[in-house]
């Protein structure tokens, strides 16, 4: 039985009224849910506080998951609207920034820079990290979603479709848009 396999086998019990599968489930996917919310947040403790008021709704909505997309993709979606009802109720804005350059260290460009520990490659390591958050923030929002949604937290392209109520074909072209607009301002500084 596959991730989706024993996340559904979980949220079925959870739906027959076993509250301690909803705390696996919580334990499993905690973790990263918080660092999703902190990318809208910019504080840990609000991060934390966001998520439980996530996963609080998404266990008073549990009864309506159907095992359409995976739970991650649920409850993904869940935290992302959480957030931005946070910071709305909080008479802020949603940042056009759903990243930070610390993120950008999981392009493959900055691996190879971690290798040798000169002050000119971490110079130019920082320089790029800036640089790709900064075309990520510049993003629109579609276009952004979408990459991060592919790069950082790994989803499938059918999931990415899923959470972004699109079809593939959309999400392949905003990956696509979205990734050539990140090379265009990395081009000059890589030549």
């Amino acid at each position: 039985m596959g991730e989706r396999g024993i996340d559904q086998a979980l949220v079925e019990r959870v739906q027959q009224g076993d509250k301690q599968a909803f705390d696996v489930l919580v334990l499993k996917y905690q973790n990263k849910i918080i660092q999703l919310i902190y990318r809208y947040v910019h504080d840990p403790d609000e991060a934390r506080d966001v998520a439980q008021d996530a996963f609080i709704k998404a266990y008073k909505a549990i009864d309506r998951f159907r095992g359409d997309s995976a739970f991650y993709t649920w409850i993904y979606r869940i935290a992302i609207n959480t957030a931005k009802n946070h910071l709305v109720a909080s008479a802020r804005r949603p940042p056009k920034n759903d990243i930070d350059a610390q993120d950008a260290e999981q392009y493959e460009g900055a691996m190879g820079l971690k290798e040798y520990a000169t002050p000119e490659r971490l110079l130019l390591k920082d320089e790029i990290q800036a640089l790709i958050a900064k075309a990520i923030d510049e993003l629109p929002d579609d276009l952004r979603t979408a990459i991060i949604l592919r790069e950082l937290e790994g989803l499938s392209y059918e999931e990415i479709a899923q959470t972004m109520e699109c079809p593939i074909g959309t999400v392949r072209s905003r990956i696509f848009r979205a990734r050539d607009a990140i090379d265009t301002r990395l081009k000059p500084l890589l030549d």
